[in-house]
């Protein structure tokens, strides 16, 4: 069923856009990713935040894997996080990756997922998130392959 990332957000920005497409030619199913972009919500703060979570919900199957980036999940190394999405990508299930808005999401979408992931203890612009989350996907992909872009 491939990857879906569900971003709030613009699109790509054009500094971005070349490191992602590297990547996305190199990603094979089910690591194929496709992009779904939510609009910022105009309020501000909790405002903003119970707004976009809701729109993002709403987005969301209630048979899909749900993995929400965010800065106070679990962290893996990429042999870990490998494993965690091949374990998803097994299931048959669509995997929706979620990456919120600049305020985060609420207590009720972090429920909502099956995996809350952070991708570091350093906090990164929405668009390098997006960068790194597609290198980190087709690391996965290349792990589980038992090929040799990662070395262990």
């Amino acid at each position: 069923m491939g990857i879906r990332v569900l971003a709030v957000g613009k699109k790509h920005e054009s500094w971005i856009e070349a490191g992602l497409e590297r990547y996305a030619k190199r990603l094979r199913k089910p690591y194929d990713i496709t992009w779904q972009f939510l609009a910022h919500s105009s309020r501000e703060a909790d405002a903003a935040r119970a707004e976009e979570s809701q729109r993002i919900e709403a987005k969301l199957d209630d048979a899909e894997v749900v993995v929400l980036l965010d800065e106070r999940g679990k962290m893996f190394d990429s042999v870990a996080f490998a494993a965690q999405l091949q374990r998803r990508l097994d299931t048959g299930k669509r995997v929706t990756i979620v990456i919120g808005g600049a305020y985060g999401v609420t207590e009720q979408l972090r429920q909502r997922a099956d995996v809350v992931w952070s991708l570091s203890a350093l906090v990164f612009p929405h668009q390098l998130v997006r960068l790194i989350l597609v290198e980190q996907v087709y690391r996965a992909q290349e792990i589980t392959a038992g090929r040799q872009y990662h070395h262990v």
